[in-house]
Order: C-alpha cells, then structure tokens, then sequence
C-alpha cells in the first residue's frame, strides 16, 4: 500500500497549494482506462474520506468512435470503488481526426486533446458539475514542457488549475505533482483493469521520444528530475529574456514594452488612470482591468526611461485584431510620438498575421491620429463609457 500513499500525499500537496478543491466541488473525473485515469479516480475516492472537504465525484468515459471500445471493465471498476460510470457518445471525435490526417499512420493529438475536452465539458454542464479533473501527472508536466520548448518556442506547460470561460469549467489536475513510477506502483498493487489503447498513434508520438530522451537525462543527471519539476512554480528565481523587450521603434530612444510583470502593470494602469479618469472622466471601474484576459497583449510606451503611454490588442476575430487603450500622457502629445507607435504596432502585427483587419473604437477628439495612419471612419458616432466615439477600421 506504498503507492497510495504517496500518491493521496501528492494530492493533499497539490490541492493546498494551488486550491485545487473546495467545499462543495462536484467534480467529473476524465477516465479513459489509462493506468493515469484509474489512478486518479481511485486516489480521490479515498481522499474524499481524510480531505475533510465534502465533494462529489462522477467518472466519465468518452466513447471516440476508436475500433474495439468496450467500457465494461471500466464499469464493473467504479462499481467496485463506489461510483457509477457515465458513458458519453463522443463519436464524432475519430471521423473528425481522420479528416484531419496529414501523416497516414498519425492522428492529430492536438485536435484531439481539444475536442476530448470540449466533449467532457460538455457532460459537466449537463449534469450540473462545476470543475473536470483529468489525470496528468508530474512528468507528463515536465515532457510538455520540452515538446513546447522544441516545437513552439515558448517556456510553457499546461496548468494545474485553469477556469474555461466559455465552457464556465475550472479544470484541475490533482496528480499533477505525481510521479508515473508511483502511478505505475499503484497499478500493480491494485490490479486496476488498464485498458489498451485503441489509438493508432499509441507508443508513436513525439512525447514518446521526449519520454525517452529525459529518461537518459536523468540517468546521467539525476538532479535534473526533481529540479525540472521544482522550476515550474519557481517563479521567485524566474529570470528569461521577456522583461527585457523593449521593441525599439525609432532611434531616439521611443519603444514599446510588453506588459509583462506587476511592476509594468502598474505603471500602465497608472498611466491610464491620468489620461481616461483624471482627463477624461472615465469612471474607475469602466477603466481598470480587475481581471484581463490572456488574449489581451498590453504595451508600455517608452521615451528612453520614461513610460509616456499605453497601447493594447487582442483578436476579437480570428482575422480581425482590436486596438485599444491607446493613451499618450499630456505632455508628450502632439510631438509625433503616438503616431509612430501606432504605425509600428500595426506593421509588427501585419508581419505576422496577414490577411488582417485592424478595428479601433476611437474617441470623436483622437479621429485624426487614426486617420492618419490609415484607418476609415463609419459614418456613426456613438457614446462610450459617456464619451463619443467612433468606430474605424483599417484592411
């Protein structure tokens, strides 16, 4: 009984450290029949019992369409533990992923990962459950990680907890500082009923070959495993190249600088605060974010070492990017500088995305600047926040 205890230790870490279960949760749990699954929905029947937090839990299986799907074994397996198992028709999944295969022999684990999502959010609405679990571990954590690193270009791995706006789902990870060697121990003390995987691309996927390179990392350095785990929650000790972007837009010392720690926040709501509250008469509440969204990409605008404004997008279409918050502290107004980083902004994000549309909700008084740099006026004007604006747009 080693195993289980160390894994329900786990748990306990994780749920206190990223708040992962509270009073009253009615949790769906993710159960493929994957050793990682079974261990999940097995661990939080018992920590049900010591957590003293009252919570449900409801397994889940989601029939893909994949050949030879049977969920008995599955069933006869939550009866065992106490629960009753929802089978839920996710058939679509495979003939969309067929369509969608480029390699013969591959199906596309991005695609489907999506969709299996979305199929058990779904459920969890249906049912009135607030928050899915689903069973990825620690060094599911750590191989995501490298396969970002290799294949995106970005320093990134997927969260313990996250809340899905448009699904209204907080999803969590309770193994995730679980090890698979513990998982797999777990299996064979219990004699869970693992079933085989009836995906083509089983055992044949770029996180197989990850799995395996960090494998040997380990063997020859075997500090690397616990450090690779510690360092994604080592924000304190975080030292990357992003604090450092300042995109210089002319030689004279204007740039712009991604809005990337509390300190740049609050500079830029500063900023904010003194053009649309103090000038503009904007309320408090209609100006700052209390909550932004991960799609909006703030900019500081910098004049050498002074931030003398603010711009931000975010798509609100998959074509179509908005531009907004765009303020230029009074005393640096009427010098060219906003203009240019209007310009610069747009050109930036035309490299990268076109075809695109740029839309701008403008106030009546800023028209000009806008026009300027390419942006057609609508003939209706309209109040905003008590303002009157203007929406303008430029392909």
């Amino acid at each position: 009984m080693k195993a289980i205890r160390t894994i329900l230790a786990c748990i306990r870490k994780a749920d206190e450290k990223y708040n992962l279960i509270n009073q009253g949760d009615k949790i769906v749990v993710g159960l493929s029949g994957g050793k990682d699954s079974l261990a999940l929905c097995y661990a939080l029947t018992l920590y049900q019992k010591f957590s003293h937090t009252n919570f449900q839990i409801q397994p889940v299986t989601l029939d893909l369409g994949f050949d030879g799907f049977n969920p008995e074994p599955l069933k006869e397996f939550c009866q065992k533990i106490g629960l009753s198992l929802i089978v839920s028709d996710s058939r679509e999944v495979y003939p969309i992923l067929k369509a969608n295969q480029k390699n013969h022999n591959h199906l596309p684990c991005s695609i489907c990962s999506r969709m299996k999502k979305a199929a058990i959010n779904k459920v969890a609405n249906e049912i009135g459950y607030n928050k899915v679990a689903f069973a990825h571990h620690a060094d599911d954590a750590i191989e995501t990680l490298f396969m970002n690193e290799f294949y995106g270009g970005r320093v990134a791995t997927f969260a313990p907890k996250m809340h899905l706006e448009k699904a209204d789902i907080t999803f969590i990870r309770p193994l995730i500082l679980c090890r698979e060697k513990d998982i797999i121990a777990l299996m064979k003390e219990q004699d869970f009923p693992v079933l085989s995987s009836h995906c083509p691309a089983d055992k044949e996927t770029t996180r197989e070959e990850i799995k395996v390179m960090l494998n040997e990392i380990y063997k020859k350095y075997p500090t690397a495993k616990e450090n690779l785990l510690s360092m994604l929650d080592h924000y304190e000790k975080e030292d990357l190249w992003g604090k450092e972007l300042y995109y210089q837009i002319d030689s004279c010392g204007l740039t712009l600088k991604p809005v990337i720690h509390a300190i740049d926040a609050n500079i830029m709501n500063k900023i904010r605060c003194e053009v649309f509250v103090n000038e503009k008469g904007v309320s408090l509440d209609n100006e700052l974010d209390l909550n932004p969204s991960d799609s909006d990409h703030a900019y500081l605008i910098y004049l050498k070492d002074k931030a003398i404004g603010t711009i931000r997008y975010r798509f609100i279409e998959e074509k179509m990017i908005k531009i907004e918050r765009f303020a230029i502290l009074k005393e640096y107004r009427k010098q060219g500088y906003g203009l240019k980083v209007l310009n610069f902004l747009i050109d930036m994000l035309w490299k990268e995305y076109n075809p695109v549309t740029f839309i701008v909700h403008a106030m009546l008084d800023s028209k000009n600047i806008y026009q300027k740099a390419g942006f057609i006026p609508e003939v209706k004007t309209y109040l905003e926040a008590g303002i009157k604006h203007i929406t303008m747009k430029k392909s």
